[in-house]
């Protein structure tokens, strides 16, 4: 039963009519074949008044209407006590959006190779030697030999750059996969750029993708004869979406015996046991048990096509996960502060003043006397004036709320290097419930 019934929906309800019944809740009868059997037998029609007719006629159409009325309404109130009856979770997130499986992860891939066809934009060879040596190696693998006379090539359409990529779990040879490409010499833009077929090593140095094709630039630089130049964002880097080949397939221990392991992605252990439960409630006692904090044992079939259903499955599970902890973020570099919603401050008084420290100098020029056989001179001339800015002083109650500090802080006209400053004398004081992290 869908308990999710609009009362909209019931109020457009027509007027419920009893089977057998006419217009009003009456039974209907055939008045003329009753008027006709009434003269064959002699008995005269009985004739009501027509005032006597219009009122029982009103009162037997009230009546129904009544009686339709309270069916609808006990069919409201069955509608919302089993609404209320609907078990409501608050916050819930898929299993899968929470925990990786063990055993399966990605695989991060790198290489080295040369792109061509740029406009003027590569290597100066003069101070990036290996992209000249590096074509050199490769055109003698094409049987092409250049003359030893000790002149070196002077390229500028050639750069030599990296390339990474991200091998993906379950990866199978002919799958393309996409890879970004960074100049490590000093080329000013690879736009327009091809890169030249490159192998792809993992971290055993073994080969597991080939990488070939043509650069995607996001950036845009230009540059004038005068030194003027203009740049958005980084033109020295870009991507080649599905610009490698798979050609090995990284061995995992998915298709292994023995429990799934799942690792949440956030250590938490009333997550991990919410884990627990909703698996053992749907598949029995035991299916499930916690490793730790941030892993859950689960058991499992032996064979890799049953086990793909049942990870499926249980990814597929509701779980309501445990609160973040109280945590402050803070960024000293671009002063960028993140307050949880959870934390609290006990009582305590804050006084935030700014000196200010301004040194000018103002050279003089001292001249000579005339006929004097003086030279010109400058005399440093430095004014040094400090200026202390007047404290704000505001008072933070026992248990007081992000809402309540974000307040203050805005109204004493604090800047976020002011609050960060804020904040640590409040964790040093004992009075920031809460982990201050600095990144």
């Amino acid at each position: 039963m869908n308990a999710r019934i609009s009362i909209a929906s019931l109020e457009q309800l027509p007027p419920l009519r009893a089977v057998g019944e006419g217009w009003g809740g009456v039974k209907s009868r055939n008045l003329s074949a009753s008027s006709s059997k009434a003269a064959s037998s002699g008995n005269p029609t009985p004739t009501l008044p027509p005032d006597q007719v219009r009122g029982r006629l009103c009162y037997t159409q009230g009546r129904g209407r009544s009686r339709a009325s309270r069916l609808r309404r006990a069919v409201k109130a069955c509608a919302l006590l089993a609404a209320f009856a609907v078990p409501f979770v608050a916050h819930a997130d898929k299993i899968r959006d929470l925990v990786q499986v063990a055993g399966v992860r990605s695989n991060q891939l790198v290489g080295y190779g040369l792109v061509v066809g740029l406009d003027g934009t590569g290597d100066q060879t003069t101070q990036a030697p290996f992209t000249t040596q590096s074509l050199e190696n490769m055109l003698k693998q094409f049987g092409v030999s250049i003359p030893a006379t000790g002149i070196q090539p002077q390229l500028k359409d050639v750069a030599a750059v990296t390339i990474t990529a991200e091998l993906p779990p379950f990866a199978k040879p002919g799958q393309t996969i996409d890879i970004t490409v960074a100049s490590i010499g000093n080329a000013k833009s690879l736009r327009g750029g091809e890169l030249l077929m490159s192998p792809l090593r993992g971290a055993d140095g073994n080969v597991y993708a080939i990488a070939q094709g043509s650069v995607v630039v996001g950036g845009v630089s230009a540059s004038g004869r005068s030194g003027s130049s203009v740049q958005i964002n980084v033109s020295a880097s870009g991507r080649i979406p599905n610009g490698a080949s798979v050609e090995r397939v990284v061995p995992n221990s998915f298709s292994h015996g023995g429990d799934i392991v799942l690792n949440l992605d956030t250590a938490d252990y009333a997550t991990a046991n919410h884990i627990v439960d909703a698996i053992n409630r749907l598949y029995g006692a035991g299916t499930a048990h916690a490793l730790d904090g941030g892993s859950v044992a689960v058991r499992g079939p032996v064979d890799p096509s049953q086990k793909v259903a049942w990870l499926g499955a249980i990814e597929a599970l509701d779980v309501d996960p445990g609160e973040a902890p109280a945590r402050v973020i803070v960024n000293s570099r671009t002063g960028t502060v993140v307050i949880g919603a959870d934390v609290r401050v006990t009582a305590a008084a804050v006084a935030h003043g700014s000196i200010q420290v301004t040194i000018s100098e103002q050279p003089q020029v001292s001249q000579p006397g005339p006929f004097s056989n003086g030279t010109t001179q400058v005399v440093p001339n430095s004014s040094v004036s400090v200026t202390q800015q007047s404290a704000h002083m505001f008072k933070f109650g026992p248990g007081v709320s992000l809402d309540s500090i974000v307040r203050a802080v805005n109204q004493v006209g604090a800047t976020p290097t002011d609050l960060i400053s804020i904040l640590e004398a409040l964790k040093q004081a004992g009075a920031l419930h809460a982990d201050l992290v600095v990144i």
